[in-house]
């Protein structure tokens, strides 16, 4: 299928994928508030950010959920206390077949973009399947 002002073969780079998720976490936040968060928004998960803004991890429903599981009380812990440390990125330049592989590794369905230095948006599998097919928002997939 071709579709004009779409390369053949799909997009090739993150940066290509108009991003649509901001959604961010602060180190500081309530869990019980990041739950209702993910599941109002309908996203997997998000990075988490410090004070300064600065990337310091990831949570996803994964986390949440061990948390949970494990018998901890929600309401009482913070981001930092359930976020996998560390970022957990990629950046517009890295491949779309790069951020499989590393949803694949990671055990994750989203990956931030970082762009100079800040996390600028999240790419979904769903983003990553679309761009590698050759559709972008607003070639008539979107709901």
């Amino acid at each position: 299928m071709s579709i004009v002002g779409v390369p053949v073969g799909g997009l090739k780079t993150v940066g290509q994928i108009v991003g649509t998720n901001s959604l961010m976490f602060r180190t500081n936040q309530n869990c019980l508030a990041i739950a209702a968060e993910l599941l109002s928004t309908h996203t997997p998960g998000a990075p988490v950010v410090d004070n300064k803004g600065k990337y310091v991890g990831f949570i996803n429903e994964f986390d949440v959920l061990k948390a949970y599981e494990a018998g901890k009380d929600l309401s009482t812990l913070t981001a930092e206390s359930i976020m996998r440390p560390g970022p957990i990125a990629v950046h517009a330049s890295t491949t779309i077949a790069a951020a499989v592989q590393m949803m694949e590794e990671q055990h994750v369905l989203n990956l931030p973009v970082e762009i100079d230095g800040k996390v600028a948006y999240s790419v979904s599998r769903h983003d990553l399947l679309r761009a590698s097919i050759g559709l972008g928002l607003g070639m008539g997939l979107d709901p």
